[in-house]
């Protein structure tokens, strides 16, 4: 394993899943949009043309929703391992990392630390099967080379 060797991940299915849900919802809302003219019913109210750009806005700010759930990545490299979930990044040394878990039954995989925190790594998901085994098995070399690396560097070799 070279010293230069580094992973990049991100989940495959739930992109495609999203972002073909974003197109579509923006499409919808859209085609409602457009739908939107004349009188409200019996009333006083027509709706105007604000009212058809209200719609496009609530699709698109509604895309960006679902496009949030494309943000989940993870890189590591012999430095250390980053990982960018829905909400928050962490950037962490391998020092700090005593595994690399994928338990059955789990969604994601997680890093085991030091201090017995779990770290979910949403990036690495069940949905994508050999792509996230792939992945984790990545992430172990890498820990394992540093922990050898460390080894080598506490015998004076």
């Amino acid at each position: 394993m070279s010293e230069t060797e580094s992973v990049r991940l991100r989940p495959r299915r739930i992109r495609v899943v999203c972002w073909g849900s974003a197109i579509a919802l923006v499409v919808v809302f859209s085609l409602l949009a457009t739908s939107l003219s004349g009188p409200t019913g019996d009333g006083y109210g027509t709706f105007q043309r604000g009212d058809q750009f209200a719609m496009i806005g609530l699709g698109v700010f509604g895309a960006l929703g679902f496009l949030l759930f494309t943000r989940p990545r993870v890189e590591a490299d012999a430095r250390g391992v980053r990982v960018r979930n829905l909400v928050g990044s962490y950037e962490l040394p391998w020092e700090v990392v005593r595994g690399v878990r994928f338990d059955r039954g789990a969604p994601w995989a997680s890093l085991e630390l030091h201090d017995d925190d779990l770290l979910p790594m949403m990036a690495l998901q069940a949905a994508d099967k050999e792509l996230a085994v792939d992945g984790v098995r990545a992430l172990r070399r890498l820990h394992q080379a540093h922990q050898a690396r460390l080894a080598e560097g506490a015998t004076g070799r």
